[in-house]
């Protein structure tokens, strides 16, 4: 997917650009697939837990597959459609018995192709997905599961894929787009091929209104608060924070900060953590 820049006519169009359309075929949702979004904005019981969220505009969830449990039954891919939920392209699956589901679309996958789930023999082949067992040592895969049945939960992403790396007894390796590695069950299904739309993260959306769009309120620095607001507020002009470390609202640290357990029980799995230091 290119990305599509517009002649400057204002200051906001002159700092933006936009994704191109052009491999979208259906621009209207299965309407048995999709839900009503309920809006949170950031909130639990009534409560603010994340900041800067609410608004943006109306959104339908698109019950995309990520189990794919439909073992040895041929689907073609019947249309390629936008998601507002992902930065990736999600296809319109129709098995050969007449079900719809939605999958996430791999890079390189058109439609009137044919793809299938298989837990025993399946062709090596983008957007079939298999156990890691099955698949060839330095594959590139997405859509992992961490737990087999689960569904998948590693790179889903646009653009993203995982290097399979090497498999030895009941665990495989794994290589992550964060640079971490790491071991998975050889039982866990994962899916050939890389994330679809890999463009994505160079748009830039140039404007405050194109983030209220996406439901993204305004971050406000905190050292241009008060003293009742934020630690860094308070002083004349331009000021600095005046401290030894910045600080969140709450007087926490704000740079640096780990905030994965150090209790987890995955912690055995990880080889390499992501900053390229072993355990």
């Amino acid at each position: 997917m290119p990305i599509k820049q517009y002649r400057p006519v204002t200051k906001g169009r002159r700092l933006s650009s936009v994704q191109d359309f052009s491999d979208i075929t259906r621009t209207t949702p299965e309407k048995s697939l999709i839900t009503i979004r309920k809006e949170y904005a950031g909130r639990t019981k009534g409560k603010i837990t994340v900041r800067h969220q609410g608004g943006g505009h109306k959104k339908f969830l698109r019950e995309v597959d990520f189990i794919r449990a439909r073992y040895d039954i041929p689907a073609k891919v019947d249309s390629i459609e936008y998601d507002p939920n992902r930065g990736a392209r999600i296809g319109m699956l129709i098995y050969k018995d007449g079900v719809k589901s939605y999958m996430l679309m791999p890079d390189g996958l058109k439609v009137g192709d044919t793809v299938m789930s298989s837990q025993t023999e399946a062709e090596i082949s983008v957007g079939n997905r298999l156990p890691l067992g099955k698949i060839p040592v330095g594959t590139f895969i997405h859509a992992v599961e961490l737990t087999p049945g689960k569904g998948a939960q590693l790179a889903r992403g646009a653009g993203v894929s995982i290097e399979f790396m090497a498999i030895e007894g009941d665990m495989a390796t794994l290589r992550l787009p964060s640079g971490e590695v790491r071991r998975v069950p050889r039982g866990c299904m994962a899916t050939i091929g890389t994330v679809s739309n890999p463009d994505w993260h160079l748009v830039r959306w140039g404007k405050a209104g194109r983030m209220r769009h996406r439901g993204i309120r305004p971050t406000v620095r905190g050292k241009v608060m008060n003293p009742v607001d934020h630690p860094h507020g308070g002083g004349e002009g331009k000021h600095p924070i005046g401290m030894k470390y910045a600080k969140t609202k709450w007087g926490k640290h704000a740079l640096g900060v780990k905030t994965r357990r150090k209790q987890q029980s995955s912690d055995r799995h990880i080889l390499t953590r992501r900053h390229g230091k072993p355990l």
